[in-house]
């Protein structure tokens, strides 16, 4: 009997020591949550332009709020196991806290069908083919004394239904069209099944200074949908890295505010696919990603960013060059090349009125002649991508506890003009480094891919039932294989055959999640997708009056319906 009460006094002084504050999964429905209380300033966010699962700490500053208090102890609860309120203070304890804490993730079920087609995007190591798409995680969080451990594996069931493709480049079934980039067109003829070990890593931290090694996704920038650099688009991979998280700086002396700085770099190893090529030994490529981001005192709200990738063959002898974040590149004789990518990105936060206007722009290597003023003056967008994004929220009825988010975001990845006179481009893609900007197959950083364009319109409703979301989008998800046959073709033969063969996707839906009972909670999705020209192939319209060719202006059309459902247990 004093055995079962002093347990129970036990877990009575634990649940009394929780708080609904902690680490949330990137892009999950509780992260979303908690960036859309961040537009108003009823939370802060704990990050500036670099975020993965233990970067993405969040607490509510006015929990009295009523949209705070939507989802009061709905998002996941931290368990604090022993807090030490006698410790000593001294310059190094006080950059940890002295205490025990626990939490879980999931576990959490997701599923999927697509009728015609492949659909999905950041969604991990999980391909959502044609047919059944499943994964399953779950995880569990250790933090104390300064230490992380984090283990939340995804493992994945894909049914991969046949269904047409384009000719792959080469002799690689299955590969892409592109002979530069490991992106198969469908990971090869049967059903398959994957682990993964998703966000799992081991962490030490002190004050704001953090150093880790593990597999957890990393998002870049402040888009909300399409990352130009890196997202939980991909399988993940196993990478170190150390920086500064979000810190305020002050003048010494004076105490006198100067901003918020947060540095961040990694260096990780990047896997080939299954379906690109039997060469065993350009299997991995070294991934090194700089991260530097400034919120600006004097401009409340405005966030600058600056990122840095460098992706070399991982058995290069110049390796020790990539991870200076100021090397340009193309000067040294390197056996196998590299391949650099950069963005800059700007993040500007309205709290009075609920507003943000963020826009990333990047670009692919460097010029011809390097970092040189008159080479980006004559020309300055050569390789340029660019992101515009608007997220807005509302009081729709708060008196009935309902609340809006709307978002909006346009993507451009299409090659620059100027290769009209170089021919074929993709930004994904490269010709050294030939498994291009991908990991296990998927791209990196735009779930979408390159060389298209894209525009999302979504409007979410959030209620004390969970969140409703209606969306609207299209896309071309790679107009740069048009514009390249265009460059190899005389300019009327080109129009006669090309000019009404861009690929494009037009979808349309709605989402909605509801709190169950307890913990649980179910989430549902359904898309309508018709793709036009799917394989870039418009029939044939008859013979041109003028030259008696054929003209190729009949376009050909795939209805492709996916649908969702997602089971999750919050504890």
């Amino acid at each position: 009997m004093k055995k079962i009460k002093f347990v129970s006094a036990i877990l009575t002084v634990v649940f009394m020591m929780t708080s609904v504050n902690g680490q949330q999964v990137l892009k999950s429905y509780e992260e979303e949550y908690f960036n859309f209380l961040s537009l108003t300033g009823i939370t802060h966010r704990n990050y500036l332009n670099f975020r993965t699962l233990s970067d993405s700490v969040w607490e509510l500053d006015d929990s009295e709020n009523n949209a705070a208090s939507l989802w009061a102890e709905k998002t996941g609860t931290e368990y604090t196991l022993f807090n030490n309120t006698t410790a000593s203070s001294n310059w190094f304890l006080d950059g940890i806290a002295q205490s025990v804490k626990i939490r879980a993730y999931g576990p959490e079920y997701f599923s999927s069908y697509n009728t015609k087609s492949p659909f999905g995007v950041n969604d991990g190591a999980l391909w959502q083919g044609r047919g059944y798409n499943l994964s399953f995680s779950a995880g569990l969080r250790v933090e104390g004394y300064g230490f992380e451990a984090t283990v939340r594996p995804q493992v994945s069931w894909m049914q991969n239904l046949d269904y047409e493709i384009m000719k792959p480049a080469g002799n690689r079934e299955y590969g892409s069209y592109y002979q530069n980039c490991d992106a198969p067109q469908r990971f090869g003829k049967d059903s398959f099944n994957t682990f993964d070990w998703g966000d799992t890593e081991i962490r030490w931290s002190w004050k704001n200074f953090t150093i880790g090694y593990g597999t957890q996704a990393v998002w870049v920038g402040p888009n909300y949908l399409y990352p130009l650099l890196l997202s939980n688009n991909a399988a993940s991979f196993p990478k170190f890295d150390i920086g500064l998280r979000r810190t305020s700086l002050f003048i010494p002396w004076i105490e006198k505010y100067a901003g918020d700085l947060e540095v961040r770099a990694l260096v990780g190893k990047l896997t080939e696919s299954d379906y690109f090529d039997n060469d065993l030994t350009n299997d991995n490529r070294m991934y090194v990603l700089f991260s530097l981001s400034y919120a600006v005192p004097f401009i409340p709200g405005l966030t600058l960013g600056a990122n840095k990738v460098c992706i070399s063959r991982w058995d290069d002898s110049e390796w020790i060059y990539y991870l200076n974040p100021l090397y340009a590149g193309q000067k040294l004789n390197t056996k196998y090349g590299e391949d650099q990518k950069a963005s800059l990105t700007a993040d500007w936060l309205f709290e009075k009125v609920g507003a943000e206007f963020y826009a990333e722009i990047g670009i692919d290597d460097f010029l011809s002649d390097g970092l040189k003023f008159y080479e980006y003056a004559r020309y300055p967008f050569h390789t340029m991508s660019y992101t515009l994004g608007y997220q807005q929220a509302f009081d729709i009825a708060p008196q009935k506890n309902l609340y809006g988010k709307l978002n909006f975001e346009w993507n451009n990845t299409e090659p620059s003009q100027d290769y009209q006179m170089w021919g074929t481009y993709n930004f994904g893609c490269h010709h050294q480094l030939t498994q291009g900007y991908t990991n296990r197959g998927q791209w990196l950083g735009s779930g979408l891919g390159y060389g298209g364009n894209s525009q999302y319109l979504s409007f979410t409703l959030y209620s004390p039932h969970g969140f409703d979301r209606l969306f609207i989008a299209r896309n071309n998800p790679d107009n740069a294989y048009i514009y390249g046959k265009c460059t190899t073709t005389d300019t009327a033969i080109a129009g006669e055959k090309y000019f009404a063969a861009f690929k494009a996707n037009f979808y349309t839906g709605f989402e909605t999640m509801w709190f169950v009972a307890g913990g649980l909670s179910l989430q549902g999705n359904f898309t309508y997708n018709l793709i036009i020209n799917p394989l870039y192939n418009p029939g044939y319209s008859g013979n041109s009056i003028k030259t008696g060719r054929p003209v190729y202006r009949e376009r050909t059309y795939m209805h492709n319906f996916h649908f969702e459902l997602t089971a999750k247990y919050t504890l």
